[in-house]
């Protein structure tokens, strides 16, 4: 009787980490319900950026074009062939700002219609996650327009000669400029990305070490996709990714060994006949009492 005793209170903590999953789960209708709600939301944000950033079409896409100005030589600029190409070409730069100011409600958005399916002590990081993860997008674009752009124009714009004078079309510039815009700020998340899939356990910091060179090989063939058709761009996307993969192991070990720590502490309270050993992530719910962290304002 006493080992079966034991054996329960042994399980329990499972049973209450399991029970408190099972607590948030819904249906499958009410989670097409609460991803209908999550995108209006998130498309109502982008709608307000768009909206805003409609005034200042013209300054934004000034801007956008600063790289290619500075890399064109004299005699060359920027076209519009169809009537209605430069008022698209505003309402797709006005839409670019819009997502890009936009990011923390849609990183916002996506963690509230994927917390119900984490414990509580993971879906207190709402707050940080949405803040990190706006940072790194922002850095990734920031990093591709100051950095990446002026090689990849003054590439391109080697090519003219007096013969060959360079006259971009505005749609297709901006095209070229927001793919490479958003490529950038999204490989930029692969840090949280990392950290958030070492905590759930599906990858280690032992794993990732293992197959460094073959992430490093997929690193360069992304880049070869996204990026121009030229050594130095591709250099330019490949090395952030390398760094920033190196940056997640160290992070997703660190979180390993905050992780081991905890348990370590939980089997000696059991052991010591302190009671049960508390289910992971109670450590940090006492101070959560109260304070309505799960509920949405």
């Amino acid at each position: 009787m006493p080992e079966e005793t034991a054996q329960n209170h042994a399980h329990q903590p499972w049973d209450e980490k399991e029970d408190e999953v099972a607590a948030s789960r819904m249906p499958f209708l009410e989670h097409l319900e609460e991803l209908r709600v999550r995108l209006v939301r998130a498309a109502i944000a982008v709608g307000v950026g768009f909206l805003v950033a409609y005034a200042f079409k013209e300054r934004l896409y000034g801007y956008l074009t600063i790289p290619l100005k500075k890399a064109m030589p004299p005699g060359a600029r920027l076209i519009y062939t169809a009537p209605q190409e430069a008022f698209f070409t505003y309402l797709k730069v006005a839409f670019l700002a819009g997502v890009i100011g936009a990011s923390p409600v849609i990183f916002y958005q996506l963690w509230r219609f994927v917390s119900p399916g984490l414990y509580r002590h993971e879906r207190r990081a709402i707050w940080p996650f949405v803040i990190i993860s706006s940072v790194l997008f922002v850095c990734g674009a920031v990093f591709c327009y100051a950095v990446v752009f002026p090689y990849a124009f003054q590439f391109f714009m080697s090519f003219a000669t007096p013969e060959i004078t360079p006259m971009l079309k505005l749609n297709e510039y901006l095209s070229f400029t927001a793919t490479l815009l958003f490529a950038f700020g999204v490989v930029f998340e692969m840090p949280l990305v990392l950290v958030f899939l070492g905590r759930m356990g599906v990858v280690t910091s032992q794993g990732l070490r293992r197959w460094r060179k073959y992430a490093i090989l997929v690193m360069f063939i992304a880049a070869a996709v996204f990026t121009p058709p030229d050594v130095v761009s591709q250099i330019l996307m490949a090395l952030p990714l390398i760094m920033l993969y190196e940056v997640s192991i160290v992070l997703v070990a660190a979180a390993q060994r905050k992780k081991a720590r905890r348990q370590a502490e939980m089997e000696a309270e059991w052991e010591g006949g302190e009671g049960e050993p508390p289910a992971e992530g109670d450590e940090d719910t006492a101070a959560d009492q109260g304070a309505g962290e799960d509920q949405e304002p």
